[in-house]
């Protein structure tokens, strides 16, 4: 890839509030809970080490691939770039 020009790097997302976790949702949200209220007790029970306490919002994932298709990531190369609120409690 030396002198192409591409770089490549992959987004790891976290638990994020996409559709589908919206539809999987839907039961706890029966009993009044708002999608962010339930979302945010699933992190709780499911993901305890989450750092933002949340679902992380398709917008901030959506961010991240945007940074870098851009040229402001051009030095971003062979990169695993998290978008998981501090799910993952360790640095390698």
């Amino acid at each position: 890839m030396a002198g192409s020009g591409v770089t490549v790097n992959s987004i790891l997302p976290g638990p994020t509030l996409s559709d589908g976790v919206a539809e999987m949702l839907k039961p706890e949200m029966a009993g009044g809970k708002s999608l962010e209220e339930a979302g945010a007790e699933f992190v709780l029970a499911h993901r305890p080490t989450s750092l933002i306490r949340r679902l992380a919002h398709v917008e901030e994932v959506a961010s991240m691939a945007v940074y870098l298709a851009s040229p402001l990531a051009s030095a971003t190369t062979g990169a695993a770039l998290r978008v998981d609120g501090g799910v993952v409690d360790f640095i390698c």
